[in-house]
């Protein structure tokens, strides 16, 4: 389904099918790649994947997932260097694969800043270099910290290496009293190819390519063998500064050249995307004789006080974006499929290929979704691939994409064996042997056995210490398979973790230690384990590991509840209304597949009308308060319900909540707002600034944004074209304002 047509058929079980195949794909090849130094796919097939998934999402943005990779920047810094705190985040890239892209992309800007179609915006075009990004700290002139992206929070320290770099100088004059550069370590082609040579001729390793040469040369323990390696550098951005480098984004690259770092010559200034795209053009034809491996081209919005202005998402800025070079593409045979179980106890296939280089990099895996897709059909019952199913033994095309498991494009029935058969899916699950169902208008199979699977038990503790949850040192996935299956001091659910020292220390020299004693790194652990014992709410929730549930959700049900106690109130009482809710999903399903088959239009709205009739008015009210949050939808709610309506699961939390002492979510520090604390809603059109920028700047002010209005709300702000928000806050006596008002209230706050 990589045609963006796809998603208009695409159902809300399919999409979320999807997403958990994707994210599973994305997160094991985020940590290859950044971590590993080992990629198995190519960056075309990464991106290829990254773009579906966030074009799904945009599509059912209620589905976005607990672990979506459109949260993920890299991934978690490498515990053999120790860690560095980016003093401001290092962010990736969105991405574009065509002119349309492009295209966007320049409305999108233009939109945000209500600039006019005719209005003059100039952006600067730069190669993306396919290399390691590290980020250079410079105090007065000298160079005293180098940091790789990490996970764009935390990064690992390589000052040393970075010193042994021609490209990097340790010291410059004239730059602000602080300045962190930032840029891509690479190696060139003719180095690469010298260095694996010298590697073979020595009985070594040999690199797949030169981005993996440059990334295991630079993240290497000795610096001396960093030194022994030809590695280059390229600058092009910068982090924290003590003061401005200039006004616009080519003045600033100009001027880390005259500091003394490289900087691409192949940087230009385009008025607009014709410019873009015909510079697009002419990297592209000189690609192959650059002399280093690049993947696509940057575009950043010139003037950097509009670059203030956009800010940043999540994980990417709204100023930049990468316009991509098309996917490469291979032929190879399909030796076995495989199914793994994740932590939602989804059943997904994986197809085991005989290894493949494309473009450099060597391909085994591939996803297969579903088993729909197998078959060569979509959830609607559509062929998909002309109806070609996917059979053990077939010659298959697959997308290379960077260090992402690629995905099966089509099937070469000419080169089918005679004896190959169709594919059955399995009707059980592989880990725990409970039957695997698969619910009506659901695309994906799912494990019944619940904790009792081994796979689901595991993969939710992993979570639970992964980076963005509890977050716990020397307890990784490694540590976690081992408690999970020690018979005499076993963690079974979060609770267990925080039980270990007070069970039995014995077994805790079984902990792998850098240093080779088990009871240094048995007080270690349980220190570790003491500190997070204390943690906010939001990284509780989500470490919950419920499903959609994702960090950015689990914040905004933390900022909207505030403490512990409050949410779990509010979502037993929603309980009932949740019920009604899957209730009315049903019932809509069937009515909508009752109607196809009869050639009618659906009737929606009077199947759900009744299933909602008799419903008690405070779980109604708290069902609407749920899920009126600003980004929390109907799904979101309807699995957070439903988690904690599970006994055994609700067990778990329970002893865990028990074991912590949970820090309630704090307001954003501010001083002198109107508005900090309390509930906004913005309905109608605002014509002095976007909904995004309105947003962006109550939530600074310490405001909570909703999407609905209720009786908890403060103060609406009614536009032009305002409808059912406005009678509903004039009917509960919530203050309304218009724009004018609004910005006289936070003037000058």
């Amino acid at each position: 389904m990589t045609d963006a047509r796809a998603i208009e058929g695409l159902s809300e079980a399919d999409a979320a099918a999807e997403l958990a195949a994707l994210a599973e794909t994305l997160l094991r090849a985020n940590q290859d790649y950044h971590a590993e130094d080992a990629p198995q796919l190519s960056d075309a097939e990464y991106d290829r994947l990254k773009q579906r998934n966030a074009a799904v999402e945009a599509a059912f943005p209620h589905l976005k997932r607990a672990d979506s990779p459109s949260d993920q920047v890299g991934a978690a810094p490498s515990d053999g260097f120790s860690k560095v705190a980016h003093a401001q985040r290092m962010l990736s890239l969105g991405n574009a694969f065509d002119a349309a892209g492009i295209t966007e992309f320049d409305a999108r800007i233009r939109k945000y800043l209500g600039l006019g179609p005719d209005a003059p915006l100039r952006y600067t075009a730069e190669p993306k270099i396919d290399g390691l990004s590290l980020s250079l700290r410079y105090e007065n002139g000298a160079l005293v910290q180098a940091a790789t992206r990490g996970d764009g929070a935390v990064g690992e320290n390589v000052t040393a290496n970075a010193r042994t770099i021609g490209d990097i100088p340790t010291r410059i004059t004239g730059a602000p009293e602080l300045l962190e550069v930032r840029g891509e370590v690479y190696m060139s082609h003719a180095d690469f190819a010298a260095l694996n040579t010298r590697q073979s001729e020595a009985g070594t390793k040999t690199f797949a390519n030169p981005r993996n040469a440059a990334a295991g040369s630079l993240r290497q323990l000795d610096p001396s063998i960093t030194r022994s390696r030809p590695l280059r550098f390229f600058a092009y951005a910068w982090g924290a500064l003590s003061g401005p480098l200039a006004e616009t984004q080519k003045a600033a690259i100009d001027r880390l050249a005259a500091f003394g770092f490289q900087t691409n010559p192949l940087t230009v200034l385009c008025d607009g995307p014709d410019e873009m795209l015909a510079h697009y053009a002419t990297i592209e034809q000189q690609r192959a004789s650059l002399g280093y491996d690049i993947d696509g081209v940057v575009y950043k919005v010139d003037d950097l006080a509009l670059q203030h202005r956009l800010g940043f998402r999540s994980t990417t800025p709204r100023w930049a974006i990468a316009h991509k070079f098309p996917a490469e593409l291979a032929w190879t045979r399909l030796e076995a499929i495989d199914i793994q179980v994740g932590r939602t106890g989804a059943l997904s296939p994986v197809a085991r290929l005989t290894p493949v280089t494309v473009g450099g990099v060597v391909v085994s895996n591939a996803t297969l979704h579903n088993e729909d897709y197998i078959a060569g059909r979509d959830s609607t019952g559509r062929e998909i691939r002309d109806g070609k199913d996917i059979r053990v033994g077939d010659w298959v095309q697959v997308y290379r994409a960077g260090d992402v498991i690629p995905k099966v494009a089509d099937v070469d029935l000419s080169k089918r064996p005679a004896n190959a058969e169709p594919y059955v899916f399995p009707e059980t699950c592989p880990e725990c042997g409970s039957d695997a169902i698969r619910e009506e208008g659901d695309a994906v199979r799912r494990c019944s056995g619940g904790l009792i699977c081994p796979a689901q038990a595991v993969e939710k503790l992993k979570h639970f210490v992964s980076r963005g949850a509890f977050d716990i040192e020397g307890l990784g996935a490694k540590q976690i398979e081992m408690f999970y299956h020690d018979d005499q001091l076993p963690v079974r659910t979060p609770a267990d973790i925080f039980s270990l020292e007070a069970r039995d220390v014995r077994n805790l020299t079984k902990l792998a230690n850098r240093d080779g004693s088990g009871e240094t790194s048995a007080r270690n652990l349980f220190a570790a384990i003491k500190e997070r014992r204390s943690v906010p709410l939001g990284r509780v929730i989500f470490a919950l590991g419920i499903r959609h549930v994702g960090e950015v959700a689990a914040a905004d049900l933390a900022r909207h509840y505030g403490s512990w106690a409050a949410l779990a109130e509010a979502v037993d009482l929603a309980g009932p209304a949740a019920e009604r809710q899957l209730q009315a999903d049903r019932a809509e399903a069937r009515e909508r597949q009752a109607a196809v088959q009869e050639g009618r239009r659906a009737r929606i709205k009077p199947v759900r009308d009744a299933v909602w009739d008799g419903l008690d008015p405070a779980a109604h009210a708290a069902w609407a308060d749920l899920t009126g949050i600003d980004g929390i939808g109907v799904t979101v709610a309807v699995a957070l319900v439903t988690s904690f309506q599970q006994a055994a699961e609700r067990a778990s939390i329970d002893a865990l909540v028990a074991e912590l002492s949970i820090k309630d979510a704090a307001a954003p520090e501010v001083t002198g707002s109107p508005v900090a604390g309390k509930t906004v809603v913005f309905t109608g059109t605002l014509e002095k600034m976007t909904r995004a920028e309105a947003k962006a700047r109550a939530e600074a002010l310490g405001a909570r944004v909703s999407g609905s209005v209720s009786a908890k709300t403060d103060i609406v702000i009614a536009g032009p074209g305002a409808g059912s928000k406005a009678r509903k806050a004039t009917d509960l006596g919530v203050e309304i304002l218009d724009e004018d008002g609004w910005l006289a209230l936070i003037d000058g706050a």
